[in-house]
């Protein structure tokens, strides 16, 4: 009998994750390992996700960025690093630096000792830096910001825990772009809102491409590139996680409109007219610790291209199971009260 530890566990990826291993029956049993149950998080369709597996799962408290000191009774098989401080804005740069790289050492510490040879760990796009030209697995990183750093070192200590032992260790990271689905609460939660809600308005970013990959597709192209790894004895493989090609926003608005059943007048509004409103908004809101969806540095992501292809997963000839389209209506499908607000 085997086990999968996923470490930040009772995220949106990690319950995504846990679901699709323990529906495919990857491994006999999986533990959650978070702060905080998925059960407590403020997305009631993470617990509804996992609730049919009482058996199989099992959550455990604990916090990645300490010493990792429990261990479970059956041998380990897969490890899957989730846990990272991520949202931006949202946290001051020590934060990023303390959570992801305290929990990459704490981590690999952990899966040495108790002889896991199987890890994956989720990365991110922003190691990238920003630029509007077009990026793939070969550019080399520059990251501009406290969280892109932070991520690229992590990546730097997961693959020396891969060097240490390399013909048995088989390390997976994966640069996701932006990861949506039912209980996300993120970027595209936020944009299919306004959307819907009719407050949403282009800034001449129409043509603005975001790498974005639903989170079943992200949780099959992980386990798929790990069966590619294990067939060709490959010791780290690393892969962009995106459709193919990003899309626009326009293309995220025309997807939401057609699954929604809605049409849409979106005007086009000056950048810098929104910028300035923002900061306004953002003057009065901070010192009440309002939260609103106007924050400065989103109104400024907004108009930034993410142009990461997935050229791994293409060329090796990865098969996609969603479109965007059919990606946002599996999303109201699973998750109708998302897409009802």
């Amino acid at each position: 009998m085997t086990c999968a530890v996923i470490f930040g566990g009772s995220g949106f990826i990690g319950c995504f994750f846990a679901d699709y291993v323990l529906a495919n029956k990857l491994f006999d049993k999986v533990y959650l390992y978070d702060l905080e149950s998925y059960r407590e998080k403020p997305f009631p369709y993470r617990a509804d996700l996992l609730g049919k597996y009482a058996e199989k799962l099992e959550y455990v408290q604990g916090d990645v960025r300490d010493v990792i000191a429990w261990k479970p009774l059956e041998p380990v098989g897969f490890v899957a690093n989730f846990a990272a401080v991520h949202r931006e804005p949202g946290h001051e740069d020590w934060e990023y630096f303390k959570t992801n790289l305290y929990g990459a050492e704490n981590v690999t510490v952990w899966a040495s000792e108790v002889g896991c040879t199987n890890m994956v760990f989720t990365s991110s796009i922003s190691p990238y830096g920003l630029s509007e030209d077009v990026k793939d697995e070969s550019t080399l990183p520059v990251p501009v910001t406290a969280y892109g750093s932070s991520k690229l070192a992590a990546e730097k200590i997961h693959l020396a825990w891969q060097a240490a032992d390399s013909a048995q260790r088989k390390l997976v990271i994966v640069r996701p772009g932006v990861v949506f689905g039912p209980g996300e609460g993120g970027n595209v939660t936020r944009l299919v809102k306004a959307v819907r809600k009719g407050y949403f308005f282009y800034m001449a970013n129409r043509s603005t491409r975001k790498a974005g990959i639903y989170v079943k597709e992200l949780c099959n192209a992980i386990w798929w590139v790990h069966q590619l790894q294990l067939k060709r004895g490959n010791g780290v493989l690393l892969f962009n996680g995106s459709m193919n090609p990003g899309p626009t926003i326009s293309d995220y608005v025309a997807a939401t409109c057609e699954v929604a059943g809605i049409k849409r007048f979106l005007p086009n509004m000056p950048y810098f007219l929104l910028l300035s409103v923002s900061y306004g908004i953002e003057l009065i809101a901070r010192p009440l610790r309002i939260s609103h969806p106007f924050s400065p540095v989103r109104i400024r992501k907004l108009v930034r291209s993410n142009n990461v292809l997935p050229n791994f997963l293409v060329g090796n000839g990865y098969p996609y199971l969603y479109t965007l389209e059919t990606a946002m209506e599996d999303w109201k499908q699973n998750c109708p009260q998302e897409w009802n607000w």
